[in-house]
C-alpha cells in the first residue's frame, strides 16, 4: 500500500504521517517511512533518537555524483537521467521501534523541478520507492505533489489531503487535487484535524461536499503535550490512535 500525505503547512500532515506509519506496524505490516518536506520533522514525530543527525539523501554529494555522473550544484553537462536507486533504501534507511525511515530532503536551487543531478536522483528514487517497494509506504510531502509524477500516479494507492478548519486550508486542498488530477492521481481523500467542535467538523464536511473524508482528528492536549515534550504523538494520545484505526478502515475500503 502506497499512500501520500499533502495539505497546507502547518496542518499536521507530519503528525498523522507518523501515526498512520505506527498503527500499519503495529498491524503487522512492514513500514517505510519517507520524508519528503522541506521542514524534516517525520524523525521526530516517529520517536527517533537525534532527528537532526539524520543526514537528507539529497545532502549525498558524493552518492548523486556516483550515480548520476555529475556532481550536485552543477548546471550543464551531460549526467545519467535513470540513475541506480534500487540499493539505496536498505543502505541508508535507518531504524526504529519497527519502523524504517528515509529522509529525502530538498533540492535548494532552481526550484524542486530544476533538471539538476540532485532532482533527477531524487526522482528516480521516489519513482522507485512507488513502484517496487513491497512495504507500505507513507510518503510525507509539502503542499503539492512536486515529489510525484506521471510515473507513479497509478501506484499511488491513496492520496491525502490533510486539512484544517480555514478557507486558506481548503483552497489548498482543492488546488492540491486538480494538481493530482492533471498527472493522473484519481484517489484523493483528505482527513480534518485540527477540530475543536462538530461545528469545525461539519463546516469542513459542508465546504468540501466533493471530497471524500476518511476521518477527522479533534484537537487534544495531548497531542500538544507530546510536541512540547519531544515525544511521538501515539505515545500520549490513545484518541489519535482510535481515530486512526477507522482511517485505515476507510483506506482499505
Amino acid at each position: 500500500m502506497k499512500i501520500a500525505l499533502t495539505g497546507k503547512g502547518g496542518v499536521g500532515k507530519t503528525t498523522i504521517s507518523a501515526c498512520l506509519a505506527r498503527k500499519f506496524h503495529d498491524e503487522g505490516y512492514t513500514v517505510l517511512a519517507i520524508d519528503a518536506d522541506p521542514n524534516a520533522n517525520l524523525a521526530m514525530a516517529l520517536g527517533f533518537p537525534n532527528p537532526n543527525e539524520i543526514v537528507p539523501i539529497i545532502e549525498m554529494s558524493e552518492l548523486i555524483e556516483e550515480r548520476t555522473g555529475a556532481k550536485p550544484g552543477s548546471s550543464g553537462g551531460f549526467f545519467s537521467l535513470n540513475p541506480k536507486v534500487d540499493d539505496i533504501p536498505e543502505k541508508y534507511w535507518v531504524e526504529q521501534d519497527g519502523i524504517r525511515l528515509m529522509v529525502m530532503g530538498t533540492v535548494k536551487k532552481g526550484g524542486g523541478g530544476c533538471v539538476c543531478p540532485e532532482s533527477v536522483f531524487l526522482r528516480a528514487l521516489v519513482i522507485h520507492l512507488i513502484l517496487a517497494r513491497k512495504e507500505v509506504v507513507i510518503l510525507d510531502m509539502e503542499a503539492g505533489v512536486e515529489h510525484l509524477g506521471r510515473a507513479t500516479a497509478k501506484a499511488v494507492d491513496m492520496l491525502i489531503v490533510v486539512v484544517e478548519p480555514g478557507k486558506r486550508s481548503i483552497e489548498t486542498a482543492y488546488r492540491i487535487r486538480r494538481l493530482a488530477r492533471d498527472i493522473g492521481i484519481e484517489k484523493v481523500g483528505a482527513i480534518a484535524n485540527k477540530v475543536r467542535d462538530d461545528r469545525d467538523r461539519e463546516f469542513l464536511y459542508k465546504e468540501m461536499q466533493d471530497f471524500d473524508f476518511l476521518g477527522s482528528i479533534f484537537s487534544d492536549p495531548l497531542i500538544i503535550e507530546a510536541d512540547l515534550k519531544g515525544v511521538p504523538p501515539f505515545k500520549l494520545s490513545p484518541q489519535i490512535m482510535l481515530e486512526m484505526d477507522k482511517i485505515i478502515k476507510r483506506i482499505r475500503e
